[in-house]
C-alpha cells in the first residue's frame, strides 16, 4: 500500500432524522442500520482500508464518541481518533486535521469521507478513489467524487461541470445549493450536473494552501499549535482554541471560492442514508415493498413501510402503507414516511418530555 495516501474519516454527526435508534449519545454512525452485522462505521472503514494502510486513516469524531470509536474499530489506535471538542461543521475538523497529516507527511493525498454512507459496489468506489489520488498526485487540485443524479432530488446540492469537457476528471463550473423541483429536473435535463456526495480528495499541500488564501483568520488560528500537533500539548491546544473557529462548512469556506476544484463522475452506486426513506430504498423488501431490520413480523394490508425492532422482537402490523414502525428502548415510533423530514422537530419534542 501507498504510505503517501491517508484518510479523514468524519463521524461526528448526530443522525438525528434516524431517531429513535439514533440518538445524540449513540449516533447512526455506530448503528448497524443496513442489519448486515457491521456498523456504517466499521463499513466504511473496511472500505477505505482496502486502499490506504489502516493507521493512515483518522477518524474525525466529537470528544463524547471518543470510547465508542475505539471499542468499534480496535485495530485503530487512540492517536488516530481526532477529537472536536465543539461541533463547528466541516471545515475547521478538517484544517485540524489536515494540519495533523502534513507535520506527520508532507507529501500525503487524502480522501475526506464520511462514516455513514452506503456504497454498494466497493471496487468500483476503489477504483474512483485510485483515479483522484493519481490527479491530485500530478495536479494542484482540490476534487471531489460526484454523483450520478437519478432522479430530481432536492435534498442534495449539485455539481455543475464544463459540459464540453471529454476527460475523466472534469473541471467544476460551480456548486449549486440544494434546488426545487423544477430546478432540479432542470439540472437532469442538462446532463452536467452530479449529486454533491460530500467525498472530498486532495494532496495536503493543495488544501493547507487553499485554507491559507480563503480562510486566513481560521489558518492563523490553527497555526498557532503547528509545532504541538501529534504531541502530548496538543489536546490542551485544540480544547481552548478550537471553539474560537468559524462554524463553516468545507463547501463554503473553500470549494465555492476555489478555481482549481475538479470532479470525477463516480461509477458506483451511492447513497446518503439520510433518512429512513433512504435507507428503505436499499434493503431487501418483501414482495409489497416492505423492507425489515432486526425484527419477527406479521404483515397483513401492509406495503412500503420500513419496520425495524431491538431483538428479533415480533411486530404485527395490519393496514399501514408508507410508513417508518421503529421498536427501540422505550421509544415506539410510528409515522408515515412523507413526513420523515419532521422526525428531527418531534425528536425535540420527545426530548424535553
Amino acid at each position: 500500500m501507498n504510505s503517501n495516501y491517508y484518510a479523514i474519516l468524519m463521524a461526528g454527526g448526530v443522525g438525528s432524522r434516524f431517531w429513535p435508534v439514533s440518538t445524540s449519545d449513540f449516533p447512526k454512525q455506530f448503528h448497524d442500520m443496513l442489519g448486515s452485522g457491521e456498523t456504517l462505521i466499521q463499513k466504511t472503514f473496511s472500505r477505505l482500508s482496502k486502499l490506504i494502510p489502516e493507521e493512515n486513516i483518522l477518524i474525525l469524531t466529537n470528544e463524547r464518541y471518543n470510547h465508542i470509536v475505539l471499542e468499534q474499530l480496535p485495530q485503530v489506535k487512540p492517536e488516530q481518533v481526532v477529537l472536536e471538542p465543539a461541533m463547528r461543521n466541516t471545515a475547521p475538523c478538517i484544517l485540524y486535521a489536515s494540519l495533523k497529516i502534513q507535520k506527520q507527511n508532507p507529501n500525503a493525498v487524502m480522501v475526506v469521507a464520511p462514516s455513514d454512507h452506503w456504497i454498494e459496489d466497493e471496487h468500483a468506489f476503489t477504483q474512483n478513489l485510485q483515479q483522484c489520488f493519481d490527479f491530485c498526485e500530478k495536479e494542484n487540485a482540490l476534487m471531489t467524487l460526484g454523483i450520478q443524479p437519478t432522479f430530481p432530488n432536492t435534498g442534495f446540492g449539485y455539481i455543475e461541470y464544463n459540459k464540453a469537457d471529454s476527460n475523466a476528471v472534469k473541471k467544476v463550473n460551480q456548486f449549486r445549493e440544494k434546488p426545487d423541483y423544477e430546478t432540479a429536473k432542470h439540472f437532469l435535463e442538462q446532463g452536467n450536473f452530479l449529486w454533491n456526495g460530500g467525498i472530498f480528495i486532495w494532496s495536503v499541500q493543495a488544501i493547507t494552501v487553499a485554507f491559507e488564501h480563503f480562510q486566513p483568520a481560521m489558518n492563523a488560528l490553527f497555526l498557532q499549535g503547528e509545532s504541538i500537533y501529534n504531541t502530548s500539548g496538543e489536546a490542551s491546544f485544540i480544547q481552548e482554541n478550537y471553539p474560537q473557529a468559524e462554524n463553516i462548512s468545507i463547501d463554503y469556506a473553500i470549494l465555492e471560492k476555489a478555481s482549481n476544484v475538479y470532479v470525477l463522475p463516480a461509477t458506483f452506486d451511492w447513497n446518503d442514508l439520510g433518512t429512513w426513506g433512504s435507507l428503505h430504498e436499499k434493503l431487501d423488501k418483501d414482495d409489497q415493498n416492505n423492507a425489515v431490520v432486526n425484527a419477527t413480523v406479521i404483515l397483513e394490508n401492509a406495503s412500503n413501510n420500513i419496520i425495524r425492532a431491538e431483538g428479533k422482537k415480533l411486530v404485527i402490523v395490519d393496514g399501514l402503507d408508507d410508513f417508518i414502525i421503529v421498536d427501540k428502548d422505550d421509544v415506539l415510533l410510528i409515522y408515515p414516511k412523507g413526513k420523515e423530514q419532521d422526525i428531527k422537530r418531534i425528536t425535540s419534542i420527545a426530548q424535553n418530555l
